[in-house]
């Protein structure tokens, strides 16, 4: 049985933290909002009352946190506690920069680390379902690939220091754009009077076919999991996907890359936001291009 602190009990975090005590883990959880640390509690998690005492004596600490000015602090406030040698590993979704400076507060600890972002959502964190997309060394990866399948059902090595937030912010960029290019196709169909059904038909079988449309389909009906069906309700809020874009965003003007259309979509989902909706499902955005916003 591994002792495994996790800081960060939120919507991700916690039912991540829960799957690790179904695993046989002894988990030690901290965050600093009492019903997180309730819902852990209950889910058969010890409560430290700090990030510190969480982490002491732990044999690995996984954090899961807004973003990468948080991951810094709470690493640089555990680390001077931990043993040489004792695994970190970051599943927040932050931009590269930071991931690397955490790397490199670990190093300095000698303590293996890893930058593991994850995509699936909520429901895949409860299902323990998600994929980990993982940056940093082959040792740290070796290490922590089976406490991470625990979470997930895919776990992949990217590549070292900060390759697994470059996996994330692309992929979710890829993300982005596809909703919108689905939902921009579902309102023509509906001004030109094709139903929806006819066009999931169509195009969920030939060249149209994605993610966005076959699994995440943003209209009530063909994929009655999506949460369409539930007025919208997240799934992967629409903050969320503007956070992600404008990750993407920041990496491609430091590394001078043209991405225009992951511009205009978080260009796009800046205005979903803007229109109070930034708490509903990132789908929910073929609402505002229909005008309904």
């Amino acid at each position: 049985m591994t002792v495994i602190a996790f800081i960060g009990l939120g919507n991700m975090g916690a039912p991540m933290a829960a799957n690790l005590v179904k695993a046989g883990h002894a988990v030690r959880g901290f965050d600093l909002s009492p019903a997180p640390r309730e819902a852990a509690r209950a889910a058969g998690a010890t409560i430290a009352a700090s990030a510190v005492e969480a982490a002491r004596d732990a044999e690995a600490v996984v954090t899961m946190l807004p973003a990468g000015r948080h991951v810094l602090a709470v690493w640089g406030e555990i680390l001077p506690q931990l043993a040489p040698g004792t695994l970190v590993v970051d599943c927040s979704t932050v931009d590269v920069e930071s991931a690397r400076r955490a790397h490199a507060l670990a190093a300095e600890r000698g303590c293996p680390s890893l930058d593991a972002p994850v995509s699936g959502g909520v429901g895949g964190a409860t299902a323990g379902t998600l994929t980990f997309m993982a940056g940093g060394s082959a040792e740290a990866f070796g290490r922590a690939e089976p406490i991470l399948s625990r979470m997930g059902r895919k776990v992949v090595h990217c590549g070292e220091a900060g390759a697994g937030q470059a996996a994330k912010i692309c992929n979710n960029m890829i993300l982005g754009i596809s909703m919108i290019g689905v939902s921009e196709a579902f309102v023509l169909a509906e001004k030109l009077g094709l139903s929806h059904q006819a066009l999931f038909d169509v195009a969920s079988t030939s060249s149209g076919q994605c993610w966005s449309l076959t699994t995440y389909c943003p209209v009530p009906g063909p994929v009655p999991t999506s949460p369409a069906n539930n007025g919208y309700k997240p799934g992967f809020a629409s903050a969320l996907m503007l956070k992600d874009l404008r990750l993407a965003q920041e990496a491609a003007a430091a590394s001078g890359a043209a991405t225009p259309l992951g511009a205009a979509a978080a260009q796009l989902y800046a205005l979903h936001n803007a229109q109070g909706e930034g708490g509903a499902d990132f789908s929910g955005i073929i609402e505002m291009l229909r005008g309904e916003g």
